[in-house]
C-alpha cells in the first residue's frame, strides 16, 4: 500500500548497454536496487546477445502493483549511465565475471533473505494448515520428522506407514505444539523373520518385551517380536537379516543398525571420532533436554563396534569364502598389501630370482623402522580379560609370542651406542615407564610407499630386542626375496650384531637364505656411510614414511590410551587398514627435478683444466670401489681437517680461477694500444689516456666511489671528528680523480657535457635491468659528493646516443674481465667465512663486507655487460654470467633450503675454471661435491627404473587380485539359494572394485613407457620424471 513500508522485493530499473563491437554480441546489464538500509545497490552482468541495442526497461517485483508510483519507496534516481569503451568480450571472460560475481554475491544474497529463511523454519514448527488425513480422519496429530512428507496423519495411518521404517522419530499436535511420541506407544510392533506388516503366529517376544536399537537417528526402545515358527533361524541371525547388528548370541536386548556402524566406521577414519563422542552425540539428538531417561547402551556400543571392524576384515580379505573357515587365518592375512611392493607369486615376473646381478636391485623391498611414543597404553585391563579378536591377523604381531620371546630374554642388557647422543639406545633399560603397559608402538613399514606391513607393529620398548622380532616378524612374508633396504635413525648401531641376535629369535622368523641388507641412518655423523643419497641402486626415497602416517594416527592417542589391549589392537589394525586402502585408491602426481645436467655442468667446470680431468679419472675409480666395497676409503668424506687461519689467509689470495682477470685483460689492452700507436692505426685524443686507459680508470674510480658510499654509511650516529674528517680527506681526493678523468672523457664521449648539464637520472635508472640485492648502499645523483658523481660509462648512454664503436668493445672487455674477477672474489671469500666461522674468529663481519662489495662489483658489471650486448656482437656470456642473487653465494655443501637428494650446487661453482685452482681446500670441496653430484644423478636414474618397475607390479597385482576373487566366488557350497547369490555377488563385486582401478592405473599410465623409450637411456628422468611418479602412494 503506498506510504506504507517498502515492499519486500523493490522495483528494479535495468538500464542495458550494449557494446559496439559486433563479434562480442555482449550485453552489459547495470541493475540498480533500492536496499533497505536506504542505499543503492549496483550489479553489472555480461550477457551475450544477438541484437546490438540499447534499451532501458523496468523490471517489477511481481507483488508489486504495476504503477510505479504507487509505492513512493521504491522511487529511484540515478545518473545516465556512460558507455563503456569499445572491447571484445569473448564467452570465457563473460563465464570467469559471473562466476566472480556469484561467489562474491552470495552471502550478501543470503543475508537479504534470512528473515525469510527464518520465518520458514519457525513455520514449520506448526501444522501447516491441514488438519485433515489423507484417509478422511479429521484428527490429523501425527507428523513423521524423518520422511520426506511433513502432512498430518491419524494415529493408524501413521503406524501403518511406518512398518517399512520403524525407527523414524514421530511428532503428535498437542496442546498447541508438536510433542515427542515414540511409535512403541502408538502401537508399533516389529516382526522379525516376516515381511513388515505381517505377524507371526507362534512370534516370541524379545527378553522381558524390552528391546533398544542405536540407530543415526538416535536411540529407540521398541517392541520386538522374534519368528517362532518351525524353520526359523536362531534370533541373531534374524536381526542381522535385517540388518540390524546383534549385543549378543542369546536373547539379545540390544542392537545396532548397519546404517549407524556404518557412519561411525566413516567418521572414526576420517575425523577420528570416538565411539564415546559419537555414542553421547546420539544421546543429545535422542532427547537434547535430558529430563526423559535414556537407555545406556555405550559398552553395549564398543563391543558391537569391535566386532563389526573384525567382521568387515574378515569378509574384504576374503576369509568369508575360504572353505577353511576363519579359525584357519594366519598372521598377517587380514592386512591390505601393497601393490607395488614386491610380491612373491603375485606381481613378480616369471624367474625374477634368477635375473642378472645388475637387475637384482629392482626386486629388493624397501623398509624402514620407526616407534612413536606419542601412541601409550595405560595400565588398563589385561590380555586375559580383552584378548582381541585378530590374534595377530592384522597389523600388529601376536601378542602372546611376542611377550613370550621379551620375557624369556628380558636378562639381556642392551648393548651401548657408540654413536653421538643415541639417548633412546642408551637410556633403553632406564626409562621409565611406570603406570604404563606400553610406551608407544613400533612399526615397519613399506619405505616407498608410505604402507603398514603385515605384522610390522608391535607395542614399543627402545631395545635392539624388541626391534629384532618385529623387524623379523615383518618379513616373514617377504622371505623369498633376496634385497632388503632398511631405513633406521639408528641403523648404524642397530646393525653391527644383527646376524649374531638372530638364533635367539623364534625359528620361524629366521631367513633360510643370505640375504642383503642395506641400511640408512639419520644421524648425521653416519650419513655419508649410511645415507641412501650416496648408495647404488636405492633411487630416490627419503625414509620419513612412518612421520606421514603418525600425523594421521596420532589423533586417536587420546581415545586408545584407556582401552584394553585386545581392543586397541584391533582399533589401531582397523585404521592402519583404512590408511592403507587409501593409499592404493588416491595415487597423487608429482613432479621432481632431473639433476642430469647439474653433473655435466660440474664435470665441465672441472674438465676445463689438466689438474681438474685427471681428478674426474681418480675421483669416479675411488667411487666404484666405495660402491663394491664399503672398507674403502668413503669418497663423501672430507679429507682435508684442521684447517689453520693461516692456511685461510693464504688461500684469500688465490682469488683468480682463469686467465680472464682484470690484471691480464689490462695488459693486453695497454699491448695492443702500444701497437696501434706504433703502426699510426689510432690517433690518441690525449697525450697520456687512451680509450683503454680511460675506461680502465673509470672501473676503478667506481670501486672506489662504492668502498667510500659503504665506509661514510657506516660511521653512524656517534662519529669521532677523527673519523669524519677521513672520509672527508677521502672524498676531496676522489674528487679530484674523478674532474680529471672527466676532463679527458669529454674529449672521447663529447655527449657527457649535455647529459651532465641536463637533469639526468642516476645510470642505475638508464639500465633498469641488473638486479643488486647485495644490501650495499645505493647511490644519490642529487647529493653532489664525489661518491655519488655519475661516471656515465659507454654502457649507460649507448641507449640514448651513439657510441664509438671501439669505447663499447673496450669496456665489453673490461667488464668480462671484471665479473669474472668478481665472481672469483664471492667463491674466495665464501670460503674464508665458512672457515672463520668454523673456528668462531672475531672478524665475520669484515668478510661479510668484502663478500657484498664483490657481489655489488659484480651486480655492476653484469648490469654493463647487458647494456653493452644490444649493441655489440658477443653471445653465450648469459650462461657464464648469469645474474647473481644473495641466495646464489653458499658454500659447495649448502643444500639452499633443499634436501640432500633434491639440491643442486649454486652456478658460482659450476663456471668452467674453477678447478684451475690446485689448493687443497678447493679440490677436496670440488672432489667431494662431484661425488654427491654423481650420486644424486645416479639415484635419479635409478628412480625412473624402479617406477617403472612398480607401475608393472601395481598391474599385475590388481590383475592377480581380480583372479582370486574369481575364484573365491565358487570355493563354498550351500544349501540356500540366496546364500550362493550372496557369496557370489560379493566376490564378483569386489573384482569389479579392483578392476575399475586396474582401468584407471592403466589408462593413468598409457603413454609414462613409450615416453621413456622416447628418450635416450640417460635422458630417461628428464622426460618422465613427472608423469612416472604419479603411481606414488
Amino acid at each position: 500500500m503506498a506510504g506504507g513500508r517498502p515492499s519486500k522485493k523493490p522495483k528494479l530499473l535495468r538500464h542495458t548497454i550494449s557494446t559496439d563491437s559486433a563479434a562480442a554480441h555482449v550485453h552489459r546489464h547495470q541493475i540498480f536496487a533500492l536496499q533497505q538500509d536506504g542505499e543503492f545497490a549496483l550489479r553489472t552482468s555480461y550477457l551475450p546477445a544477438n541484437p546490438l541495442s540499447i534499451s532501458d526497461s523496468v523490471a517489477e517485483s511481481p507483488e508489486s502493483p504495476n504503477n510505479n508510483l504507487a509505492d513512493p519507496w521504491n522511487e529511484v534516481e540515478f545518473d545516465p549511465v556512460q558507455n563503456e569503451p569499445t572491447t571484445t568480450v569473448t564467452e570465457e571472460v563473460i563465464k570467469a565475471k559471473r562466476t566472480r560475481r556469484v561467489r562474491r554475491n552470495v552471502v550478501s544474497i543470503y543475508i537479504n533473505e534470512r528473515q525469510s529463511y527464518l520465518d520458514e523454519l519457525i513455520c514449520l514448527e506448526g501444522r501447516g494448515g491441514e488438519s485433515q488425513c489423507r484417509c478422511g480422519v479429521l484428527s490429523a496429530q501425527f507428523r513423521c520428522e524423518d520422511c520426506f512428507s511433513v502432512e498430518l496423519v491419524c494415529r493408524d495411518c501413521i503406524v501403518q506407514s511406518h512398518y517399512h521404517a520403524p525407527l523414524h522419530r514421530i511428532k503428535q499436535w498437542k496442546d498447541d505444539f508438536f510433542h515427542t511420541v515414540s511409535l512403541m506407544s502408538l502401537g508399533l510392533h516389529v516382526q522379525l523373520g516376516h515381511r513388515p506388516g505381517e505377524e507371526c503366529n507362534s512370534h516370541r517376544a524379545a527378553y522381558d518385551n524390552d528391546f533398544v536399537v542405536i540407530d543415526v537417528h538416535g536411540i529407540h526402545e521398541i517392541k520386538l517380536d522374534y519368528c517362532g515358527c518351525a524353520h526359523a533361524p536362531s534370533r541373531y541371525k534374524q536381526l542381522l537379516r535385517a540388518r540390524w547388528f546383534p549385543a549378543t548370541t542369546i536373547d539379545p536386548r540390544t542392537a545396532a543398525t548397519f546404517a549407524v556402524l556404518q557412519l561411525f566406521h566413516l567418521l572414526s577414519f576420517e575425523s577420528k571420532v570416538s565411539a564415546y563422542e559419537f555414542y553421547h552425540s546420539l544421546t543429545q539428538r535422542t532427547d537434547n533436554i535430558g529430563t526423559k531417561p535414556i537407555c545406556d547402551r555405550y559398552s553395549v556400543f564398543l563391543r558391537i563396534v569391535s566386532e563389526w571392524r573384525h567382521l568387515k576384515a574378515l569378509k574384504r580379505s576374503g576369509w568369508g569364502h575360504n572353505p577353511a573357515g576363519i579359525e584357519a587365518t594366519q598372521e598377517g592375512e587380514l592386512a591390505v598389501l601393497c601393490p607395488a611392493c614386491p610380491q612373491p607369486g603375485k606381481n613378480l615376473p616369471e624367474g625374477w630370482e634368477n635375473a642378472p646381478q645388475s637387475e637384482q636391485w629392482l626386486y629388493g623391498l624397501f623398509l624402514v623402522i620407526d616407534a612413536n611414543f606419542r601412541l601409550k597404553r595405560h595400565l588398563v585391563s589385561t590380555d586375559s580379560k580383552d584378548p582381541g579378536l585378530s590374534h595377530g591377523w592384522g597389523y600388529f604381531v601376536e601378542e602372546g609370542k611376542y611377550k613370550g620371546h621379551i620375557n624369556m630374554n628380558s636378562e639381556v642388557l642392551q648393548e651401548k651406542s657408540t654413536c653421538v647422543s643415541h639417548n633412546a639406545v642408551n637410556m633403553a633399560d632406564t626409562k621409565s615407564s611406570k603406570g604404563l603397559a606400553a610406551t608407544g608402538v613400533s612399526t615397519v613399514d613399506c619405505a616407498r610407499h608410505d604402507m603398514k606391513l603385515p605384522n610390522g607393529f608391535s607395542y614399543s620398548f627402545p631395545r635392539y630386542l624388541n626391534m629384532d622380532y618385529l623387524v623379523f616378524s615383518a618379513l616373514v612374508a617377504f622371505s623369498q626375496l633376496i634385497i632388503f633396504n632398511f631405513s633406521y635413525d639408528i641403523a648404524c648401531q642397530w646393525h653391527k650384531k644383527l646376524w649374531s641376535r638372530m638364533p635367539s629369535l623364534p625359528l620361524a622368523l629366521h631367513l633360510d637364505h643370505p640375504s642383503k641388507f642395506h641400511l640408512d641412518a639419520h644421524i648425521k655423523v653416519c650419513q655419508t656411510k649410511f645415507s641412501f643419497n650416496w648408495t647404488p641402486w636405492v633411487g630416490r626415497m627419503d625414509g620419513e614414511a612412518p612421520e606421514r602416517g603418525w600425523a594421521n594416527i596420532n589423533r586417536v592417542a587420546a581415545s586408545t590410551k584407556e582401552m584394553g589391549p585386545g581392543a586397541r589392537r584391533d582399533t589401531l589394525d582397523d585404521h592402519f587398514g583404512d590408511w592403507n586402502w587409501k593409499k592404493i585408491s588416491g595415487f597423487a602426481v608429482e613432479a621432481e627435478k632431473d639433476h642430469r645436467a647439474a653433473l655435466q655442468e660440474l664435470e665441465g667446470s672441472i674438465e676445463f683444466s689438466e689438474l681438474g680431468a685427471a681428478s674426474i679419472a681418480e675421483w669416479k675409480n675411488e667411487v666404484k670401489a666405495w660402491e663394491t666395497d664399503r672398507t674403502k676409503p668413503n669418497p663423501f668424506d672430507s679429507r682435508v681437517v684442521g684447517a689453520s687461519i693461516q692456511s685461510v689467509s693464504w688461500f684469500v689470495s688465490q682469488c683468480h680461477f682463469s686467465e680472464m682477470t682484470q690484471p691480464a685483460v689490462r695488459l693486453a689492452l695497454v699491448q695492443q694500444d702500444a701497437r696501434e700507436l706504433e703502426d699510426g692505426a689510432v690517433i690518441s685524443l690525449h697525450a697520456e689516456v687512451t680509450p683503454s686507459v680511460l675506461i680502465s680508470t673509470a672501473i676503478d674510480l667506481e670501486h672506489a666511489q662504492r668502498r667510500l658510499r659503504v665506509d661514510a654509511d657506516a660511521l653512524g650516529l656517534h662519529v669521532t671528528d677523527t673519523q669524519r674528517a677521513n672520509i672527508v680527506t677521502r672524498r676531496n681526493a676522489l674528487q679530484h680523480r674523478v674532474e680529471a678523468w672527466s676532463s679527458v672523457q669529454v674529449l672521447y664521449m663529447p655527449i657527457v657535457a649535455n647529459l651532465h648539464a641536463t637533469t639526468l637520472p642516476h645510470p642505475s635508472h638508464l639500465q633498469n635491468t641488473g638486479h643488486d640485492d647485495s644490501g650495499l648502499p645505493s647511490s644519490k645523483p642529487d647529493s653532489g659528493k664525489a661518491e655519488d658523481f655519475p661516471l656515465l660509462f659507454p654502457s649507460d648512454v649507448c641507449d640514448l646516443t651513439v657510441c664509438n664503436p671501439k669505447l663499447l668493445e673496450l669496456e665489453w672487455s673490461l667488464r668480462y674481465a671484471q665479473a669474472n674477477d668478481a665472481l672469483a672474489e664471492c667463491r674466495s671469500h665464501i670460503r674464508l667465512r665458512t672457515q672463520l666461522l668454523r673456528f668462531k674468529a672475531q672478524n665475520i663481519r669484515g668478510q661479510e663486507d668484502h663478500l657484498a662489495m664483490s657481489h655489488a662489483k659484480y651486480c655492476c658489471a653484469h648490469k654493463a655487460l647487458l647494456a653493452l650486448s644490444t649493441h655489440i656482437d658477443h653471445i653465450g656470456w648469459q650462461r657464464r654470467f648469469q645474474p647473481l642473487k644473495k641466495s646464489d653465494l653458499r658454500p659447495m655443501g649448502d643444500f639452499g633450503g633443499q634436501t640432500q637428494g633434491t639440491t643442486i650446487m649454486s652456478w658460482i661453482w659450476l663456471m668452467h675454471g674453477v678447478s684451475a685452482d690446485d689448493s687443497a681446500g678447493l679440490q677436496d670441496s670440488l672432489h667431494v661435491e662431484w661425488c654427491k653430484a654423481r650420486a644424486r644423478h645416479n639415484r635419479w636414474h635409478e628412480e625412473i627404473q624402479l617406477l617403472m618397475e612398480e607401475m608393472r607390479r601395481v598391474l599385475a597385482f590388481l590383475k592377480w587380485y581380480i583372479q582370486w576373487w574369481e575364484e573365491c566366488a565358487t570355493l563354498r557350497t550351500f544349501v540356500r539359494a540366496e546364500e550362493t547369490e550372496g557369496f557370489v555377488a560379493y566376490a564378483k563385486r569386489q573384482g569389479a572394485v579392483c578392476r575399475a582401478l586396474l582401468t584407471s592405473f592403466e589408462d593413468r599410465w598409457a603413454g609414462v613407457a613409450g615416453l621413456v623409450e622416447s628418450y635416450g637411456s640417460y635422458d630417461k628422468h628428464s622426460a618422465c620424471l613427472w608423469t612416472a611418479q604419479s603411481f606414488i602412494l
